[in-house]
């Protein structure tokens, strides 16, 4: 029988026989601990293993990105622990201005297609954008993976979404991860993989497959898998400086647990209600919806196209009096195009903040949280309570949080052009 994406990248780290449902141990490609967590990764480590090295250290990580630069005492000393374990082991840090783990592990072309990876970030599976696994897990886990660079894992099964016709700006890949998240709600992929195929699936760029994988989370899917494009695969080898990278792709004859056809043909721009990531609607249903503020980053949209699709909107545009407008870069690398591109100076002259990179107004008591009553739009994945804020806050792409910031309240980019 053939074998999906999921099982035939951890058939390959595998000595098992790779079977949906089967638990199996895992080499791990990649080790990764952020600034959320990574204390008690080295805590867990030096009580459970004293004395001990990590597996290897060529492929161990921290990555500080949550609250980065720290803004506070505890915090501070949470990454100066990992600094100080990380010298001792040998490991590299990418610090406080390197910006969000996951994106900084692919532009350093750590992780390829194929690829196994673990960490303490839950959005870890946004490796799926690249063809990889990629998976958040526990403290005590990742400390485990740290010293024995495997782990065990349960093989998921896999459901298979085909994306029929395509869609016209306004509407963007993150309209098409709303929409996406709509058809499977909360746990409609609960503990398993998707695989993503269809015309609109292969002409998404890195950056609108890092949108769609990052939220695999919210549909409580294991991983959100996307074969590589061609595009895909020359800019992850001029990363890695290898050559010939091979996609991992399903066999034919795979097994599915779900075959879904999700037809996005005239897809309008969407919004996810406060509370609800799931809850989607469309953005033209929510025109009288005034807002206080916006923010424009994360995970799921914090790479340069995203900003400079913002800043497009925003060109020779002012943001609506009262209206507060945060962006913040992912990486640091996202932040030195948009200064070398001058969109640094075009967000500042319509009255958009723009911050160093991290996570930004995604990390509860990071930069930019919203006040009780204050209505937000945001590029995020999460609109929980007390994510962003003690506010409420409406999910959408960079366009419509653009376009938003403009008119002062939820509309469309076709509204403001």
């Amino acid at each position: 029988m053939g074998k999906t994406i999921i099982e035939k990248i951890i058939q390959a780290h595998s000595p098992e026989e790779v079977l949906a449902g089967k638990i199996v141990w895992m080499d791990l490609d990649v080790r990764s601990a952020r600034d959320f967590g990574g204390a008690n990764v080295v805590q867990h480590f030096r009580r459970e293993y004293p004395g001990a090295k990590v597996a290897d250290a060529g492929k161990t990580f921290f990555t500080f990105d949550c609250v980065a630069p720290a803004n506070t005492i505890p915090y501070a000393n949470n990454q100066h622990l990992c600094r100080l374990f990380a010298r001792e082991q040998g490991l590299r840090v990418y610090d406080v201005d390197s910006g969000i783990g996951s994106h900084v592990l692919i532009e350093e072309g750590l992780v390829l297609p194929g690829s196994t990876v673990v960490g303490t970030d839950s959005h870890l599976n946004i490796m799926g954008a690249v063809g990889a696994f990629g998976q958040g897990m526990g403290d005590g886990d990742i400390a485990f993976a740290f010293r024995a660079g495997k782990t065990w894992f349960e093989v998921p099964e896999t459901v298979k979404v085909h994306v029929k016709g395509t869609y016209e700006y306004p509407t963007t890949a993150k309209d098409l991860t709303l929409a996406v998240l709509k058809r499977f709600g909360a746990d409609g992929c609960l503990g398993k993989a998707v695989e993503f195929y269809g015309e609109a699936i292969e002409a998404l760029d890195l950056a609108g497959r890092i949108t769609l994988s990052s939220m695999a989370t919210e549909m409580g899917a294991i991983a959100a898998l996307i074969p590589p494009s061609g595009a895909v695969v020359t800019e992850l080898e001029k990363r890695s400086r290898k050559q010939s990278l091979k996609p991992v792709l399903a066999d034919p004859g795979a097994s599915y647990s779900e075959t879904v056809t999700l037809d996005v043909s005239g897809l309008p721009p969407l919004a996810s209600r406060p509370g609800h990531p799931e809850d989607v609607v469309k953005v033209s249903s929510l025109k009288d919806v005034k807002i206080d503020s916006a923010f424009i980053g994360s995970c799921t949209n914090g790479r340069y196209e995203d900003f400079q699709l913002a800043a497009t909107i925003l060109m020779d545009k002012k943001v609506a009096p009262g209206v507060m407008v945060k962006a913040v870069p992912a990486t640091k690398e996202v932040f030195g195009q948009l200064l070398e591109n001058g969109l640094v100076a075009a967000l500042f002259a319509s009255g958009v903040i723009v911050s160093h990179s991290g996570c930004g107004g995604c990390a509860s008591g990071q930069l930019g949280m919203t006040g009780k009553g204050e209505v937000q739009v945001s590029t995020s994945n999460r609109n929980f309570r007390g994510k962003q804020g003690d506010g409420e806050t409406y999910l959408v792409s960079p366009a419509t949080a653009a376009a938003s910031a403009i008119a002062g309240r939820i509309v469309s980019a076709g509204e403001v052009s």
